[in-house]
């Protein structure tokens, strides 16, 4: 983007005495011509260049001149950075390090968090920054996006008109609306295949503010009481935090939890084996106990 590189042309000359337009032409990627537009552009803005012609002649600040560089403190400038490398992790570009450059010069002493590492990526890491590059491409240029989607029902292919990339619950989803169902979808991203940006174009809708609620649009309905030993007690506290059950006569482990998705539930508890026991609701004991038979029966 222009103001992207105008703000690098800005920092550039900040940092060094004098620089030449070939020079920053190939640091750019852009024409020689582009970069005597962006001159005057910053002329335009304000901020006083000079350029002298011929042997030893180049562009710079006029001396005397300073620009207030303390609009960021270091922390902010490493927030700033955590978040673009976490940006990064699903990306085949380097935000972060290009930022870096532009903010606080190749020399300089800010650390770029190297202590802080956010890796938002998954195994399908290479296809995942695809679909997100993808998506990213058919929202700014408002056009509809097709791909074949896998779900608990089944598969099917859908169209939808796409309006927000997120990161929630541990997964990448991207908000939509589905010109089938006639209403906003969530769908995600490691599920949908054979993504493919179409050429028709739509006229954005107004995003309801209960959609992009969250919390509020999957409330925790079922409510389950179990009992497990206190070897998962790490387990429980990852998940849940320490405030998540108490602990019995005996040392086990009383916990109480509410659920949005009665599936999700029970894979979750059957995934502890013999170290728990659901206490009520009875239903879902009654379903464990019928899937644990089945198991067995498979098993025997």
């Amino acid at each position: 983007m222009k103001i992207d590189r105008l703000i690098g042309i800005i920092t550039i000359l900040q940092q060094n005495k004098k620089v030449t337009a070939p020079y920053l032409a190939k640091k750019f990627e852009v024409s020689r011509r582009t970069i005597n537009r962006d001159i005057e552009d910053i002329c335009r803005a304000g901020i006083p260049i000079v350029t002298r012609q011929g042997k030893g002649g180049g562009i710079s600040i006029m001396d005397g001149f300073n620009l207030d560089t303390t609009v960021f403190t270091t922390e902010e400038l490493q927030a700033i950075f955590v978040g673009l490398k976490s940006i990064d992790s699903v990306s085949h570009t380097s935000h972060a390090e290009r930022l870096a450059t532009k903010i606080a010069g190749k020399d300089s002493v800010i650390p770029l968090s190297d202590n802080i590492l956010i890796d938002l990526s998954s195994y399908y890491k290479d296809s995942l920054a695809e679909k997100i590059e993808l998506l990213k491409k058919a929202i700014s240029q408002k056009r509809l996006v097709s791909f074949h989607y896998y779900y608990n029902k089944g598969e099917a292919d859908k169209l939808i008109e796409p309006y927000l990339i997120m990161f929630k619950w541990s997964s990448w989803y991207i908000l939509g609306f589905c010109t089938e169902r006639q209403d906003f979808r969530m769908y995600k991203l490691n599920r949908l295949w054979n993504l493919h940006v179409t050429e028709t174009v739509f006229v954005p809708r107004e995003i309801p503010e209960q959609i992009t609620d969250f919390d509020s649009r999957f409330p925790d309905n079922y409510v389950i009481t179990a009992i497990f030993d206190s070897s998962e007690k790490y387990r429980l506290i990852e998940e849940y935090g320490t405030g998540c059950y108490t602990e019995t006569e005996d040392g086990r482990l009383l916990f109480k939890c509410g659920f949005t998705n009665i599936e999700v539930m029970i894979s979750w508890l059957l995934g502890f084996g013999d170290k728990v026991e659901v206490i009520e609701p009875k239903e879902i004991r009654e379903q464990i106990k019928r899937i644990v038979q089945n198991m067995f029966d498979k098993y025997k």
